[in-house]
């Protein structure tokens, strides 16, 4: 059974919804018919991006999928009998209208015990790496979503359900459009792809001086940016080591021992926040609050000792100590199977945020079963960090 014995609010920062088939091509206007589209492959569905088949799904119509928590036991004790990913999975499930839709999904929440969630689309984040090439077509598609999920879920589905729109950055004057749009209906959180941004004069950062303008209205805004975990590119660099030609991610594909060395080393969102802080946009605007998702908090030791002795050694480089950046403008989400304690000695107890990830297989089947591995801290500080600073970073009551 769930665990809902818990007397404070619990906000879970990263639940997901499962796209409708309709998603990406309900809203696309017609000049750009056929960039999304679905086919059969051997008898089964698979999504293609500009006539491209992509795996990086393997079941992109979410009809059956893998029961939530499906992995837990094997991201928390290991894998001694060397399972392989299949066994891992176990039996499938078919999808529950409330991996759809809001209104199914409320109830479930409260049989879960989770009184509010934010819900972060699943196959979106394909999107960007694949259209890499095409930054106007990336806009478009983006927008198309967003339009669906504003349909489908609403941005604030009665002040619980906070589904998180994408902006996507190749053409800065596109995304101030796209995130006035949101903001004009009720997002209180946005999702960045945490990876460098594809344009037409190649890649850079988001935190360089060219996206000012965007961050300025982010502030006036006041919204949180969300950096949810995704596609971001690094699929190529680690493929020249192994001098394999380009192809795609496939977070579901057996790794290589050397894969799976490399993506234990978080660099995707090692690299984002080194660049939001050792580019100086968190300095710039010091008034962003910005929430890793589904990064896990591994990446968050190294960089303290990097940044640390950088900035001992060649302080002028900065205009503040990075560090105490990290602690004002980051709230980072651990994964259930990591230290969370470890993670509060580091950057407070007031920056840590509890995410379950349901209903993925990667996720927990209880999400607020998490309060178990916070039993020796003071009860105040549990209940902040199974709710109570994600209401704060989003700037939302502390109840419902």
């Amino acid at each position: 059974m769930p665990r809902t014995d818990v007397d404070f609010p619990v906000f879970d920062a990263d639940n997901h919804m499962y796209e409708t088939v309709d998603a990406f091509t309900k809203f696309l206007p017609k000049e750009h018919e056929g960039l999304i589209k679905y086919v059969q492959v051997n008898g089964r569905d698979k999504i293609a991006v500009r006539g491209v088949i992509s795996e990086y799904i393997p079941n992109p119509t979410f009809n059956v999928v893998a029961r939530p928590g499906a992995w837990e036991d094997y991201f928390k004790n290991g894998n001694p009998e060397g399972k392989s990913t299949r066994e891992l999975m176990g039996k499938p499930i078919r999808s529950p209208e409330a991996f759809f839709a809001p209104e199914p999904r409320l109830k479930l929440m409260n049989e879960l015990g989770i009184d509010r969630a934010l819900m972060w689309p699943t196959l979106a984040s394909l999107l960007e790496d694949r259209l890499r090439e095409d930054p106007k077509a990336t806009h478009v598609v983006v927008h198309a979503l967003n339009q669906w999920m504003h349909e489908q879920w609403s941005f604030n589905y009665e002040g619980r359900i906070f589904a998180t729109p994408v902006i996507t950055l190749p053409i800065v004057s596109e995304a101030i459009k796209e995130l006035e749009w949101v903001v004009e209906r009720g997002a209180k959180i946005i999702l960045i792809r945490p990876a460098p941004v594809p344009g037409y004069e190649g890649f850079r950062s988001f935190a360089l001086p060219e996206f000012d303008p965007f961050w300025q209205k982010v502030v006036e805004a006041d919204i949180t940016v969300g950096l949810h975990s995704s596609d971001d590119g690094l699929t190529r660099y680690y493929n020249m080591w192994e001098g394999r030609p380009d192809g795609e991610h496939l977070p579901f594909a057996s790794p290589t021992a050397f894969k799976d060395i490399m993506n234990k080393q978080h660099r995707g969102i090692f690299d984002t926040v080194t660049s939001l802080i050792g580019h100086g946009l968190l300095s710039r605007f010091p008034a962003l609050r910005v929430l890793p998702v589904e990064n896990g908090s591994g990446w968050v030791r190294p960089f303290v000792e990097a940044a640390g002795e950088s900035y001992a050694k060649s302080p002028k480089l900065y205009d503040e100590d990075p560090i105490e950046v990290l602690k004002r403008n980051i709230w980072i989400h651990p994964f259930f199977e990591e230290n969370p304690l470890g993670l509060i000695d580091i950057v407070g107890v007031d920056r840590v945020v509890f995410g379950s990830d349901f209903p993925h297989a990667e996720g927990m089947s209880d999400p607020v079963s998490y309060v178990d591995e916070l039993v020796s801290l003071p009860k105040v500080d549990v209940a902040k960090v199974m709710g109570g600073n994600l209401a704060q970073a989003l700037k939302l009551p502390a109840t419902v």
